[in-house]
């Protein structure tokens, strides 16, 4: 569903007719596996606002409202927006927290991927903000945090989504923006992308063979346009590997605040199909998100045949993949996030692992390779790494330096040698072009 307001005209309502806003929709909620919304705001209370104006843009979240989301269904929040540090630089991370003690998963930008385990698929959502909040943080597309956390989805899950608070307020049509940005996250992994922060719907659209809603709209708001009392939730079910989608309309009554359902449409979009599982001779990685809103912890467990194997303690994983390097192990190629005295900086750490019926175990824990690491990934084969690297090195290091080097590696069963290997030299620089100029 779209944006979520729990303040103002929306919290007086409540207040006023003592029901929850979503009595007429929680058993269609609560018949789901995972419902999402993306909640606009901070939970707490305003402290000696400057003025009436000041007042009227936070959207300040009474804490005991949070229930009523939790009552309803609603099994999931995204906090990126606009508004989500509408009561100071820490009321992103506080309200994470409080969201998680009422019962509802917490998505937010730094925890992104969060992991859902539905029957026998993963799926894993990416919640992204390119609005400028209060604090004046939003994620700059192309982003190579975000491609990071794109490739960690897409190594782990079956099916990413992307929820992106993005576009223009009140424009039904998607911007040049929103276009490019579509084409980037398809790209770089995501299945589907539903966004949100204009208020009014967006018509969808399949981008590079992928459902884009670029907009859908207020689900409970306060605004008093017609166009923003108009709302669209989408359904996405799942069968036998394949997904499809229906629209549910919803509609905001006259002086009410409250969403009810109008309709219901059927999408022609093409099926789309599930991506198969990480497996490695016969066993199966399922990833498990940690309740940390400061930290992308996540554990890994090992499955065959249904039966769990072993599972890792809490990983700080920034990016995995599949590696081929030979034929001796069934490699994991990872970037974690780790202080190390060779630098003295928390850094990109490269890590290979080896899959076992008995464990993950580690074949090698290394330094940035030959200079600071931005970021690193494996060329279509899976055999060559191709990194990053700051142009700054470990005995001048200058973190603030803007220059970039992009270099090629080959394992060597102990670590990793510099390759000269100009076809994937090409690649990298491809792959990494659109984030030369940009800092980690």
């Amino acid at each position: 569903m779209g944006d979520i307001l729990l303040s103002r005209n929306v919290a007086r309502e409540i207040d006023l007719r003592k029901s929850s806003p979503w009595a007429k929709l929680d058993s269609r909620f609560k018949s789901a596996d995972l419902v999402i919304g993306n909640l606009e705001g901070s939970v707490g209370s305003i402290a000696n606002p400057a003025d009436s104006l000041a007042k009227e843009m936070i959207f300040d979240i009474p804490k005991k409202d949070l229930k009523l989301i939790k009552e309803a269904g609603i099994t999931a929040l995204s906090l990126e927006n606009n508004h989500s540090y509408d009561l100071g630089s820490t009321s992103k991370d506080s309200t994470s927290i409080e969201v998680l003690n009422a019962g509802i998963q917490a998505i937010n930008f730094k925890i992104s991927p969060r992991f859902f385990s539905l029957d026998k698929y993963i799926i894993s959502v990416i919640s992204v903000n390119t609005v400028p909040d209060r604090e004046g943080h939003n994620e700059k597309i192309p982003s190579i945090l975000l491609q990071q956390k794109l490739r960690l989805a897409r190594s782990l899950s079956n099916f990413v989504i992307v929820s992106i608070h993005w576009g223009s307020e009140l424009l039904d049509w998607p911007n040049n923006f929103q276009r490019t940005t579509a084409e980037w996250l398809i790209d770089n992994g995501a299945d589907l992308i539903i966004g949100h922060h204009p208020h009014v719907i967006q018509q969808p659209e399949i981008i590079k063979g992928k459902p884009v809603f670029f907009s859908l709209g207020n689900h409970l708001f306060d605004q008093k346009y017609s166009e923003t009392k108009e709302g669209l939730m989408v359904e996405c079910i799942i069968k036998n590997g394949m997904a499809e989608y229906n629209g549910i309309i919803t509609h905001t009554m006259k002086n009410s605040y409250f969403p009810e359902i109008t309709r219901e449409t059927r999408f022609d979009f093409p099926i789309s199909k599930m991506r198969e599982a990480t497996s490695y001779s016969g066993i199966t990685i399922i990833p498990v998100s940690t309740e940390n809103c400061n930290e992308n912890k996540i554990i890994l467990e090992g499955y065959q045949q249904g039966r769990k194997l072993w599972k890792t303690t809490p990983i700080l994983l920034i990016s995995l993949e599949p590696a081929n390097f030979d034929e001796k192990h069934n490699y994991l190629f990872t970037l974690q996030d780790h202080y190390s005295p060779i630098d003295g900086e928390n850094g990109l750490r490269p890590y290979v692992y080896d899959i076992t019926i008995n464990a993950l175990r580690d074949l090698w824990r290394g330094s940035a390779l030959s200079r600071p690491l931005i970021d690193a990934t494996l060329t279509p084969d899976k055999k060559t790494v191709v990194a990053l690297h700051r142009g700054d090195s470990y005995i001048n290091p200058d973190p603030s330096t803007k220059s970039r080097l992009i270099e090629t590696y080959r394992w060597n069963g102990f670590g990793f040698s510099g390759a000269k290997d100009s076809v994937a030299r090409e690649y990298g620089r491809k792959y990494f072009e659109p984030m030369m100029n940009k800092n980690r």
